[in-house]
């Protein structure tokens, strides 16, 4: 009798908590409700400089469906900046300016923060890398092993690594053009920001190819000394903006625009280290 009425006690409290838990989804506020009350103790956390709190919030913000206010890309865009994550920081900052306008509350402010981001960054990278401080890299590459540029070389039935890189460089960059309109995206029609490589002896040749407002590809060239210049290249998505973005070693800067795909991101940057790795090595091939 006794193990009968503890599995009926048992059972009778999982109806209750069951019903709780019924009720609680039903009393649970609408998207647009819970957005903002989720906006307001959000703006408290940070007005209270309590970072990690108002993280959690903007977290939650970012599951809900629904638009979110321009306010929320503002304190995404300070949160982010708090916990060193610079390129985060400076696309919220920026999606605000955009979403807000100039009649934006935080518009000024806005502004001024992407300065110090820009400037936090450019420090960043004056600075000697000694490996001990925390980094703001969403992701970077390792150098790859001999078995794989083997394999690459055999892909490309080419004899040098370096061949091996460019060309799958310019393979990945291929498919990983960025468009506008994400509804629709055919292959065999251009993108409307796409780019190419050529390595030199010492120095990345880069290729911009971006169509203008009037339908029109535009070229711009630049070039990319690999000096100096750490291999370990971050990247990082915006679902947002639709958009993976691999940033220029030299500074931390945006350089490469590439649709929101975080596998051939990964993959570009990881290949673009290889490849700046291959030309800082005198005897690399």
């Amino acid at each position: 009798m006794a193990v009968s009425y503890g599995k009926t006690r048992q059972r009778a409290l999982g109806l209750v908590l069951a019903s709780t838990l019924v009720a609680g989804q039903a009393w649970a506020l609408a998207p647009e409700h819970e957005t903002r009350r989720l906006m307001l103790a959000t703006e408290e956390a940070v007005t209270a400089e309590r970072w990690g709190e108002a993280g959690e919030y903007l977290n939650r913000l970012q599951q809900l469906e629904g638009q979110k206010p321009a306010d929320y890309f503002f304190y995404r865009g300070r949160v982010m900046y708090q916990a060193g994550h610079l390129n985060e920081a400076q696309s919220a900052l920026e999606a605000y300016v955009e979403s807000a306008g100039t009649d934006g509350g935080h518009y000024q402010k806005a502004l001024k923060l992407i300065t110090v981001v820009e400037k936090t960054r450019k420090e960043q990278a004056a600075a000697p890398q000694n490996g001990n401080g925390e980094s703001n890299k969403v992701a970077v590459i390792e150098p790859a092993g001999d078995q794989q540029m083997s394999s690459l070389r055999k892909l490309y039935l080419v004899n040098s690594d370096r061949e091996a890189l460019v060309l799958h460089l310019n393979s990945l960059l291929e498919v990983a053009g960025w468009r506008a309109d994400q509804t629709v995206v055919q292959l065999d029609e251009a993108a409307d920001v796409e780019y190419r490589i050529r390595a030199e002896s010492s120095a990345i040749n880069l290729q911009e190819i971006r169509r203008d407002a009037e339908g029109r590809m535009v070229r711009t060239t630049q070039t990319l000394s690999v000096y100096g210049v750490n291999p370990q290249v971050e990247w990082a998505c915006e679902t947002a903006a639709t958009t993976c973005w691999v940033y220029d070693p030299r500074d931390g800067s945006r350089l490469l625009q590439l649709s929101l795909d975080r596998g051939q991101a990964q993959e570009i940057a990881r290949t673009f280290g290889k490849l700046i790795r291959n030309l800082q090595n005198p005897a690399g091939s």
